[in-house]
C-alpha cells in the first residue's frame, strides 16, 4: 500500500513537471517603438516663414516641412549673381580687344611696306604691350569669373537648405516651431517616425537573461488591439539598468495592423521548454 502510494506521488510529480514544461513562459512587458524616428534640425538661422504641416500629418519623402525666410538670402543671391553677370561681361570685353588687337597685328604685318622699319617696329611694340596687357586682364576676370561661380552656387545650396523636406516616409508626430519663430543652426524642429519599420523594446531581468539570444523566435502581444503576431529578438543591448539590474531587447515582428503606433502597451511571450527540459535532464 505504501509502495502504491509513493509509485501515485512519483507519478504526479512527474505530470507536474511534464505540464510545467509545456506551459512554461517568460512574459515581458514592453513598448511598441519605430526603427526610423528622424530628429529634424534647422541648419542655418532664420525666421519660420511657412509650416506646411501639422503633427499627425502623413509626410512623404522630399517633401517640403517648412521654409524659412529668406529675404536676406535672396540679396546675397542676387549681389552674386549680379557680380557673376559683371564678370562675364569682363571677360568678354577683354577677348573682344584680345582678338581686335590679333587683327591690328594681322593688317600692320601685311602693310609693312607702307612704314618704315622704325615705325613698324614701334606699332608692332606698342601692339605687343597691349596684348600682353590685355590678356592678363583676361587672366583675371577669368579667374573672377569662376570664384563668383562659386558663389552663386553655395547660395543656391544655402537658399535649397531654407526649404526643409523629409528625409523618408512617414508620421510628423512633433512639431516645436510656430511661424515666425526664429530658428538656430542644429535646433529641433521636428520628429518624423516611420510606421512601416516598427519593433518592441522591453526589458529583460538580469536573471533571466541566460534565457534570451539573439533570433530567438518569440510571440508579442498588443493587448489594446487583440493583435498576436510571431517575431524574433533582433538585439541585445549589452548596457544594464544599474537599479532595476535590467537589460533592454528589440524585438522584430511584422506589422499587419495600420493602427499598431509606437507609444503602445506590449507583451513579448519567450518560450521556455527546452532551457526546462534541459534543466530535468
Amino acid at each position: 500500500m505504501v509502495v502504491l502510494q509513493k509509485m501515485k506521488f512519483a507519478i504526479a510529480l512527474l505530470f507536474i513537471a511534464l505540464n510545467s514544461v509545456v506551459a512554461s513562459e517568460l512574459i515581458l512587458t514592453g513598448t511598441v517603438i519605430s526603427n526610423n524616428e528622424k530628429m529634424i534640425p534647422a541648419r542655418y538661422m532664420g525666421y519660420v516663414k511657412k509650416i506646411n504641416f501639422e503633427v499627425g500629418d502623413v509626410v512623404e519623402r522630399e517633401d517640403t516641412l517648412f521654409e524659412l525666410e529668406s529675404a536676406e538670402f535672396d540679396i546675397l543671391e542676387s549681389q552674386a549673381d549680379l557680380a557673376l553677370e559683371q564678370a562675364k561681361l569682363m571677360v568678354d570685353v577683354y577677348e573682344s580687344r584680345r582678338n581686335s588687337l590679333k587683327k591690328e597685328k594681322r593688317n600692320l604685318e601685311r602693310d609693312r611696306k607702307l612704314f618704315s622699319k622704325q615705325d613698324f617696329k614701334m606699332n608692332m611694340d606698342d601692339i605687343s604691350e597691349a596684348t600682353d596687357n590685355v590678356s592678363s586682364s583676361l587672366e583675371s576676370a577669368q579667374v573672377l569669373v569662376k570664384e563668383a561661380s562659386e558663389k552663386t552656387k553655395q547660395f543656391a545650396s544655402v537658399m535649397g537648405y531654407l526649404k526643409v523636406k523629409a528625409p523618408n516616409n512617414g508620421i510628423l508626430v512633433d512639431k516645436r516651431i510656430r511661424v515666425g519663430d526664429m530658428v538656430a543652426p542644429g535646433m529641433l524642429t521636428m520628429i518624423i517616425v516611420d510606421m512601416d519599420h516598427l519593433e518592441i523594446e522591453a526589458e529583460v531581468a538580469e536573471s533571466d537573461l541566460k534565457y534570451v539570444r539573439r533570433n530567438k523566435v518569440v510571440n508579442i502581444k498588443i493587448p489594446s488591439l487583440g493583435y498576436k503576431a510571431s517575431g524574433y529578438i533582433k538585439a541585445v543591448v549589452p548596457s544594464a539598468n544599474p537599479m532595476a539590474h535590467t537589460f533592454k531587447i528589440r524585438v522584430h515582428f511584422e506589422k499587419k495592423n495600420d493602427m499598431i503606433f509606437p507609444g503602445m502597451y506590449a507583451k513579448v511571450f519567450i518560450d521556455l521548454t527546452n532551457e526546462i527540459a534541459n534543466k530535468l535532464n
